[in-house]
């Protein structure tokens, strides 16, 4: 019914292969929304299992999944939600190599994990591969939202936002998250992705969108690529 969209528009969408890494609190709402969709192909990666703690936030999971394998519950959600998708689960952490020949296969990546470490290896995945890269974050009741697309010269990358040597911690786990700020980040994420997919509307790209749940207030910054960056430069 949206004209920006029409049956051209989902016939992209059906055409169109997203990497998923990550199927916690960012990674629930977002697969369930491009499952809902009618995206053709989901590639989830996690290699954790349904906690009870998790359940607070993570609500692709529920209280009968406790000790599965998040893909195993998450795939079983989403296909009771969306039978004509298809959906092809990684329970193990990838090698660099792997990561780059998944990349390279899909249309977008979305960063839905919760640790540096991942992020800056996703993001040389995606400057690598020219794919474009949506990134997520969320604790306590503040979190942020960015897309990165380096087929674009003048599009900055992860790395341009955050150095390496950043050390942090904090998790949700340890530091408490609000469990429907999760449900926002996640959405925009999801947002995003089918935007550029299907090439409509104004993307987010190289704009840090900052969101405060505690006092609702949106905010966004815009940021540069570094011209030093050892990434994308």
């Amino acid at each position: 019914m949206l004209p920006e969209i029409d049956v051209a528009g989902q016939k992209r969408l059906k055409n169109s292969r997203i990497l998923l890494i990550g199927l916690g609190g960012l990674g629930s709402p977002i697969s369930i929304y491009l499952a809902a969709a009618g995206i053709g192909e989901l590639v989830l990666v996690d290699f954790d299992k349904v906690d009870l703690s998790n359940l607070q936030r993570q609500i692709l999971h529920a209280t009968k999944d406790i000790n599965r394998p998040k893909i195993d519950s998450a795939k079983e959600h989403l296909l009771s939600l969306n039978p004509d998708i298809n959906i092809n689960c990684i329970g193990e952490k990838l090698t660099k190599n792997n990561l780059i020949e998944e990349a390279e296969k899909s249309d977008v990546i979305i960063d839905a994990t919760d640790n540096f470490a991942t992020r800056f290896s996703l993001n040389e995945v995606s400057v690598k591969t020219k794919t474009p890269l949506i990134s997520g974050a969320a604790i306590r009741f503040e979190g942020q939202v960015i897309v990165f697309n380096p087929s674009e010269k003048t599009s900055p990358c992860y790395r341009c936002l955050y150095d390496e040597d950043i050390s942090t911690q904090e998790s949700c786990t340890a530091n408490g998250v609000f469990a429907p700020l999760l449900g926002i980040i996640g959405s925009i994420q999801a947002n995003e992705a089918l935007k550029v997919i299907l090439d409509i509307g104004t993307i987010g790209q190289g704009k840090l969108l900052l969101v405060d749940a505690l006092n609702m207030e949106f905010n966004k910054a815009v940021l540069k690529k570094d011209p030093k960056c050892p990434v994308c430069n």
